[in-house]
């Protein structure tokens, strides 16, 4: 799978107070792969990487073959497999160099899968396209590294138990496959957090869920500026603590700074509120933490991974999302309408899935299915 390198530029960083003993660069997080909709709003010539289903093959400005493709030099991308309005698609250029695997009248087979392009932002056909691609790839099909221990082979065969299945049967086939895992120590989960959230710019630095910074991963801990273990499901909401098991579940665990930690607390996941000193972008009030935009889906998939994995069949309580921020210590966590817009709107991206392909081939061995399939969360909570 394509990793992006890009630096996002769009997040501010604070710094430390003078003389606080954390190292840190001016690099911030990775860019989130654009959705459809958001590389046709930016036609500007820019570099981008964009993330959509291939729907067919342009031949002019309003024209869209669905079959009976008759070349490989262009392909349409749209926010949904069953797109049909042509205004809502992005044309992409096919140079030579990817033609043999992404052509579509070589490859019909590759209509309706996800791709993630990288390459320029400018009009293709007189229509909003991407042209001259450097980088072409099918999304959430092959881990980027493969395991030594637990499942192998292509991701779409790890999920075969869920094909085809939506609802209560999709949740249920779900659980099945991801509740076999490798449990981490609370202690392991240190070592974990350093390779699984590695700044991508530079290896010795972690990146920081909420703040967005980039910081020496040496400096974990509890004090001032440090970075702690941030339980996105707060661990109250099923009073799990950090005993093995969802309190050291790592698909939920996210680098953080202390004091940011500490804002979010146990509340739930809304919209609005005061800004949080030492993480642009976040906001909070007395019930409830928006993170920044960047990570909104971030944090919606892997609030989503645990009401999947954890359905008190093993020991640990029943995780549910509902729809309220006042939840306190039942198993529960909010808000669902709200953490299904996120994952909508802030698509998986370079970093995310590589996360996501890192758990499972070194420290787990088990996936967030809505990483790799973030149209799953429709099909099992709705839209």
């Amino acid at each position: 799978m394509w990793r992006s390198r890009r630096i996002a530029t769009a997040i501010a960083l604070t710094l430390t107070a003078a003389g606080a003993a954390v190292v840190m660069t001016s690099t911030a997080a990775v860019a989130a792969d654009l959705s459809v909709s958001q590389a046709l709003a930016a036609q500007d010539g820019r570099s981008a990487s964009v993330v959509g289903y291939v729907v067919g093959q342009p031949t002019a400005t309003n024209t869209v073959l669905r079959s009976g493709f008759t070349g490989d030099t262009a392909l349409a991308l749209a926010d949904s497999a069953s797109e049909t309005g042509t205004s809502r698609m992005l044309y992409v250029q096919i140079t030579a160099a990817y033609r043999a695997q992404f052509g579509l009248q070589t490859n019909p087979s590759v209509m309706g899968r996800r791709l993630v392009v990288a390459g320029q932002l400018t009009a293709y056909f007189s229509h909003g396209g991407l042209k001259s691609p450097t980088s072409m790839a099918f999304a959430g099909t092959t881990p980027t590294s493969s395991p030594t221990t637990g499942p192998t082979g292509p991701v779409e065969t790890y999920y075969a138990a869920a094909a085809g299945k939506t609802g209560t049967a999709l949740r249920n086939a779900l659980h099945g496959i991801i509740k076999t895992q490798t449990k981490l120590t609370y202690d392991q989960v240190w070592d974990a957090l350093k390779d699984t959230d590695q700044d991508p710019n530079n290896s010795a630095n972690v990146i920081l869920i909420y703040s967005g910074r980039s910081q020496s991963k040496s400096t974990n801990g509890g004090g001032a500026n440090d970075w702690n273990r941030e339980h996105v499901w707060a661990k109250s909401h099923g009073d799990f603590g950090t005993a093995t098991g969802p309190g050291t579940d790592v698909h939920h665990l996210r680098p953080e700074d202390v004091s940011v930690n500490s804002a979010r607390g146990n509340k739930d996941f809304d919209l609005g509120g005061s800004a949080v000193s030492e993480a642009p972008g976040c906001l909070t009030d007395s019930d409830s933490f928006e993170p920044r935009a960047a990570v909104k889906g971030d944090v919606a998939r892997m609030i989503m991974y645990m009401a999947i994995r954890y359905e008190g069949d093993d020991g640990w309580p029943n995780l549910e999302i509902n729809n309220s921020t006042a939840n306190g210590s039942a198993p529960y966590i909010g808000k669902l309408s709200v953490l299904l817009q996120w994952n909508q709107q802030d698509p998986p991206d370079a970093f995310e899935r590589r996360r996501n392909d890192r758990i499972y081939a070194t420290w787990q061995h088990n996936r967030n299915p809505f990483i790799d399939h973030p149209e799953w969360a429709a099909a099992i909570w709705g839209s």
